[in-house]
């Protein structure tokens, strides 16, 4: 499978207004963006994230082509454990094939918002059914 992360805008500026479904950010110019397409070769897991101020970006947003989830509390992403290393986060879509890192990215989500599991839980089901880990 191959998984991808996407920006989706500024967090402070646009975290309190996304919500399932969300196709634009506004800009630190203030203008509207729109989320760009997912590639179609991203058949896994997508993450949205935010970039919060001091260059730390957060994962957002989950999707997995039947739950579209924005997540009450967002994590901070480990570069070498939830893209694996020799992936940058940029304005192009971050294509991760190594379902492994994909899987942890999920459950670190999933620990973040145990408070507020499902359908993160139903998602991780349907991932561990279809993956070859």
């Amino acid at each position: 499978m191959r998984h991808a992360l996407m920006y989706h805008g500024g967090f402070e500026r646009n975290f309190s207004r996304l919500a399932p479904g969300s196709s634009s950010f506004e800009g630190t110019d203030g203008n509207v963006h729109q989320i760009p397409a997912w590639p179609s070769s991203a058949d896994g897991l997508r993450f949205g994230y935010m970039e919060k101020a001091g260059k730390k970006f957060c994962v957002v947003r989950v999707f997995d082509g039947t739950d579209d989830v924005v997540l009450k509390n967002e994590l901070v992403i480990d570069p070498g454990r939830h893209t694996g290393f020799g992936h940058r986060l940029g304005p192009e879509p971050t294509l991760v094939e190594d379902d492994a890192v994909a899987l942890a990215l999920l459950e670190d989500v999933i620990k973040k918002n145990a408070d507020t599991p499902e359908p993160l839980l139903s998602m991780r089901a349907r991932f561990k059914a279809a993956a070859t880990l």
